[in-house]
């Protein structure tokens, strides 16, 4: 009997979905469990849905030669659940791909090369403690960092997320701050169960006991009451940025460190985890993450440094409008921004382009940067005008942007597109803290032009993470290197 060729496609689709769905419950025991993180080429199957898993496998074949099937990568997924791993993160597609396609495996079963692959965290004692964590501020980035903390959260979670501080107590207010943890207008709805113990006043999501505290100045609480200890402080505020505001958080009872989510001043390290992570110590106590734009950029710079050299350039941020603009034309100590955000379009500063400096000393004084807010909420662009020391060309330059993407040490940082359809919207929820868009590269000779997307919201955030378990002396390495 012959098969149509609409039969075998429902076949091939049906034996997809069935090995989706078989990885589905391994992949959420071994992040809860074990704090391992399986991708793909990069994508997080974390928490993802059957489709997503499918979507993901399909990417494979916009960066290799063949593709990968959900039944060549799944005995390494399962074969995972059987070996005593330290924490990481997994790319298994690179694994599986390199083992059917690129001959690695040697003639090894499966599970034997996923075992060589993984050497450097096997059978390692995990002796890092949990950390508290206290969200000082609980707006957009505090949202965002609280519900990626709590996705994480489990037996092996390292980030512990114990409290918010938020001035106010209204009546209603912690139905209103639980609420807006439930519904994002851009990021959509929470994944899993929130309710509040207003008896205790508090957030409980997916397991995750959130205290919120109440207060008007950092150094007023203990937060040795609430049983928290040692804790790390972010501070989402946006208030303080030198050493003296900050440090009042260190006289709590219960604070051990702090991290504030923008730009630091003074003496304060300005960290964009991948660029100079090294630059941590445990003896450091205030650290920035830097803002959303410095993490999207320097990445890329540094990859583009590090291969062509760069004698200076331009920096133009076009970026989303922020909760310090005006819905309508109202009074605004800045220049422009006091007119209606979701209207115009505003000409700006950023102190991004000399921000970078701080994490990549090797470019100080040889970029300029300016902004233009739009009127999108979410999700901006950095296009990089820049004269390097050798020519090259647009091919040359995306394929080794593509190569750092997928293999370097920044591979948790820079994304790469090769879409020529892809606009804003794609970009939300996007994990990294740049994507290249190739088809938008312009080189000229020794001149070079790159757009870089960037998820200035989630993508920042995630960055952030990355930050706080550094601090916190999680170090989760990123498999294969």
């Amino acid at each position: 009997m012959t098969v149509s060729h609409e039969e075998q496609y429902q076949k091939s689709w049906q034996e997809r979905q069935d090995y989706a769905e078989k990885m589905q419950p391994i992949i959420g025991q071994l992040y809860r469990n074990k704090g391992i993180e399986v991708t793909v080429y990069g994508r997080p199957l974390v928490n993802a849905t059957t489709i997503d898993i499918i979507k993901a496998h399909k990417t494979v074949n916009k960066f290799e030669a063949n593709k990968l099937r959900l039944r060549e990568s799944f005995p390494f997924i399962a074969a995972l659940e059987n070996m005593d791993l330290a924490p990481a993160r997994i790319d298994i597609g690179k694994i599986a791909y390199n083992y059917h396609y690129n001959d690695a495996g040697n003639g090894m079963e499966p599970a034997q090369y996923l075992a060589q692959e993984l050497a450097d965290i096997t059978d390692v004692d995990d002796k890092v403690e949990p950390q508290d964590v206290v969200l000082y501020g609980f707006g957009r980035i505090g949202r965002l960092l609280a519900r990626l903390m709590i996705e994480r959260s489990g037996p092996n979670a390292k980030l512990r997320l114990r409290a918010i501080v938020v001035r106010g107590g209204r009546e209603g207010d912690l139905e209103k701050r639980a609420s807006l943890l439930r519904r994002d207008s851009i990021h959509g709805p929470f994944n899993g169960s929130i309710s509040v113990d207003n008896e205790r006043n508090a957030i409980k999501a997916n397991g995750a006991y959130i205290q919120v505290i109440y207060a008007n100045s950092p150094d007023e609480i203990d937060y040795t009451k609430y049983g928290i200890n040692n804790a790390l402080i972010v501070d989402n505020t946006g208030i303080w940025s030198d050493e003296e505001g900050l440090g009042q958080h260190l006289k709590s009872k219960g604070t051990s460190k702090v991290l504030l989510t923008a730009p630091g001043k003074g003496d304060i390290k300005n960290i964009v985890y991948g660029v100079n992570t090294d630059d941590i110590t445990s003896d450091d106590r205030i650290l920035s993450a830097a803002s959303c734009t410095t993490n999207a950029i320097t990445p890329v710079l540094k990859a583009v440094n590090d291969e062509f050299g760069i004698k200076n350039g331009h920096v133009e941020t076009v970026h989303s409008y922020t909760n310090d603009q005006n819905l309508i034309d109202n009074y605004h100590k800045a220049d422009r921004r006091g007119r209606s955000a979701p209207l115009n379009m505003v000409i700006t500063s950023t102190g991004a382009a000399k921000a970078v400096a701080k994490a990549l000393p090797e470019l100080k004084g040889k970029l300029t940067g300016n902004a233009i807010r739009v009127p999108t909420p979410n999700v901006s662009m950095a296009i990089m005008n820049l004269n390097l020391d050798k020519e090259t060309s647009t091919e040359a330059l995306n394929d080794y942007l593509l190569k750092v993407a997928l293999y370097s040490e920044l591979q948790d940082q820079i994304d790469f597109t090769q879409s020529t359809e892809i606009v804003s919207t794609d970009l939300v929820g996007s994990r990294y803290a740049g994507v290249v868009d190739s088809q938008a590269t312009i080189v000229d000779g020794d001149r070079a032009v790159l757009y870089v997307w960037y998820d200035n919201e989630f993508g920042y955030s995630c960055q952030v993470i990355r930050v706080m378990q550094e601090m916190a002396g999680h170090k989760q390495p990123t498999l294969p290197r």
